[in-house]
Formats: C-alpha cells, sequence, structure tokens
C-alpha cells in the first residue's frame, strides 16, 4: 500500500466472482500475481522503502527489492492486528453464530451419549455425524479444519487426525476427545469437548477437572488493559502444575471472522506478547494428555469484552464465552470445586440450555436437561 493514493491487491482473477472484484475495486486496484515482482523491481529502483509482513513474506521479496536498489524493512502487518479486533457487525455474527453451532453440537452429544456406549461407532463415525449436524443447519459453508476425533490413546496426539487404517472403535472405558470448528458466513467456531464412555477412571475425572479448572481460571480472567497473552497464560496450568503436569501447547489461538480459525497476532500462550485488547476473540483450550491411554480438552472461544469494577483505576477486561454447548459433568470430580467455580459452571450451563432448548427435539431436551443440572 502507498503512502497516497488507491493501493493495489495482488491476486488470481479466478478466485474472484465478478460482485467480489466489483467491491474490491471501488477502494482498490486489482492485479494478477505475476504483476507484484515487477512492481516492486520498479519501486526498488526509485530508491523506496517497502515494508514486509516478518512473520509471512518470502525473502525473495527481500532480495527482490535489495536487488533492484529499494531497502525491504520488515515487522508487523499494521493490518493483522485491525483485523483481529472485531467490529460490532462482527462480534453479533460470532455470537448468532455460536448459537448455531450449539444446537448442532448439543444434537451430536446427545447422540453419541446415546450410540457410543455400544461399542458399534468408530472415529470416522463420530466425525461424519458431527458434520452431518452442523449440514443440517443449512447454513454450513465448510469446517474450520478437518475434524480432530480421537478416542483412547489417538486422544493422547494432540493433532490426531483420523484415517481408514488409525480408525478406532469407541469402547466403553474411553475417553473420546472431539475438537471441531465450522464455518458459517457470520462467525467461525472451534470448539473441543471430552466425552467420557462408560465409567470413567478416578484418575481421568482427577485430570479433566484440573484441566476444568485451569478453563475456568481463565473464562473468569478480569486483567487491564494491555495485559498480553503471556501474562495469563499460567492461569490455565496452575492445577496441573500443582499435579507435577502441563500441556505442551498455548492455552489459545485467536479466531478469524469467517476466516482463519488461527489468526494472529494475539494469543495466550508463553509467547504470547501482543495485548488483547476488547473486540479480539481466542480459544481457551488447556488440556491433559497421558500418552498411550488418554487426552483431555476443554475448549471454547471467548470474545475479550470490557468489565465494570467498582473503584477501578484503569479499564478492565474480561471474556464473555462464545461456544455453547456442555462440559460432561460425569468426569467432574466435584470436591475439587470451590464454590465460586460451581457457580460458574452451573451458570455457564443454565445459559447453554436457555439458548438452544428451544431448537431441540424432545428427547434432546430431555438428554440436555441432564446434562446441564447444577451441581449445587
Amino acid at each position: 500500500m502507498p503512502k497516497d493514493g488507491r493501493p493495489t491487491i495482488f491476486i488470481d482473477h479466478r478466485k474472484l466472482s465478478n460482485s467480489a472484484r466489483d467491491h474490491l475495486e471501488r477502494s482498490a486496484d486489482v492485479s494478477e500475481p505475476g504483476a507484484l515482482a515487477p512492481k516492486l523491481t520498479e519501486l526498488g529502483k526509485r530508491g523506496a522503502v517497502i515494508a514486509l509482513d516478518s512473520a509471512t513474506a518470502a525473502d525473495a521479496l527481500s532480495r527482490l527489492i535489495s536487488a533492484a536498489g529499494g531497502k525491504a524493512m520488515r515487522g508487523s502487518d499494521p493490518v493483522s492486528l485491525l483485523k483481529a479486533v472485531k467490529n460490532v457487525v462482527e462480534i453479533e455474527g460470532a455470537r448468532t453464530a455460536h448459537r448455531r453451532d450449539a444446537v448442532a453440537l448439543t444434537r451430536f452429544l446427545a447422540w453419541i451419549d446415546r450410540e457410543a456406549p455400544s461399542g458399534a461407532l468408530t472415529e470416522i463415525d463420530a466425525v461424519e455425524a458431527l458434520e452431518t449436524f452442523r449440514r443440517e443447519t443449512g447454513a454450513l459453508k465448510d469446517v474450520s479444519f478437518p475434524t480432530i476425533a480421537g478416542t483412547g490413546p489417538n486422544g493422547a496426539i494432540v493433532h490426531y487426525r483420523v484415517t481408514r487404517k488409525s480408525n478406532r472403535r469407541i469402547s466403553p472405558g474411553d475417553l473420546l476427545l472431539i475438537d471441531s470448528g465450522a464455518q458459517y458466513e457470520d462467525g467461525t467456531t472451534d470448539v473441543t469437548r471430552t466425552i467420557a464412555i462408560g465409567e470413567p477412571t478416578a484418575e481421568m475425572r482427577d485430570r479433566f477437572t484440573r484441566v476444568l479448572r485451569g478453563h475456568m481460571a481463565i473464562a473468569r480472567a478480569v486483567f487491564p488493559e494491555g495485559v498480553t497473552g503471556a501474562q495469563i497464560d499460567a492461569f490455565a496450568r496452575q492445577f496441573l502444575w500443582q499435579a507435577g503436569i502441563d500441556f505442551d501447547h498455548g492455552t489459545g489461538h485467536g479466531v478469524g471472522s469467517y476466516l482463519s480459525v488461527h489468526e494472529g497476532p494475539a494469543r495466550i500462550s508463553k509467547l504470547g506478547t501482543t495485548p488483547l485488547k476488547r473486540g479480539m476473540i481466542l480459544s481457551n483450550e488447556p488440556g491433559y494428555y497421558k500418552t498411550d491411554a488418554y487426552g483431555i480438552r476443554i475448549e471454547n472461544l471467548e470474545l475479550v469484552v470490557g468489565a465494570e469494577i467498582d473503584g477501578a483505576e484503569k479499564p478492565i477486561n474480561a471474556f464473555e464465552a462464545l461456544t455453547l454447548a456442555p462440559i460432561d459433568r460425569r468426569l467432574i470430580d466435584q470436591n475439587m470445586l470451590a464454590d465460586h467455580e460451581l457457580s460458574w459452571l452451573d451458570d455457564y450451563h443454565a445459559r447453554v440450555r436457555r439458548e438452544v432448548r428451544a431448537h431441540v427435539n424432545e428427547a434432546t431436551k430431555v438428554w440436555l436437561d441432564a446434562a446441564t443440572a447444577p451441581l449445587q
């Protein structure tokens, strides 16, 4: 983008519909990708300083600019932060998309609870069923990413993708970890739930409850404007650390608006140095993975919002949960939870029930009422 005048977008014309091209051309020139190198060479010959995104721009572009006599200046793309902070329309769209997705998720979770204990289902069956429930909303454009459905030891593989060869039968005594998402025109979803198939062990319940407590610590966090993801990442790990365990991935990533399900620059992780701003959407997904045994992850998407605190001396932010789906009560050791944690979980489940119940059939309502019943 030049300092003055219209920007130029270099994009394959085959990727644009006529209406999309007309819309872009109202504010930018549109050229084919092959025109980029000659344009950079031309600018370089004039001695121009050209900014390149250090995260995505190829080194070949830097060398091309330098060879022509210009200067390549690498840094953060200023557009990425603007994109990460959603506007009012995008935020309302995200809420609508998640309410829609919640109905599909609830139907799926009720179906799994009914069918999986027989031992007849496989991981691929679960993937196909969840996508079917989402397609039946009539609004699904695509999945956000290939669904992760890992049962038993497959659930302990963080980025597992089921294949015909790895496909495992879902058996009583397993934990089923299912991480999935949907792309709707009004928003992008990403949600993980861990489901007990049959009776979980005491260790499974202990680990699940520690993950849940970390999830709730992030969900309940209040923090001053300017705080980064690195400063709150440990909130999600503290209860696992107390047992001498941890998880080897970030607690959360940014999410786009009908765009990339992983969107920078903000994230909740040890490396998350971008301040969290109101309007950002991030995942909250602590986990625990026991090699060759089982995996646990609980993931909601969270919207950064303002918080009102009496006597606050600076702007304070908090999170609003966008994801609406029951958290498996059978995996919770209630004795490990403090009163404020029980209250948060009961309030969350009451909200899920309130948003979803009117949109499912009678059998699913019965399941939902039981799945979201108060713990206290």
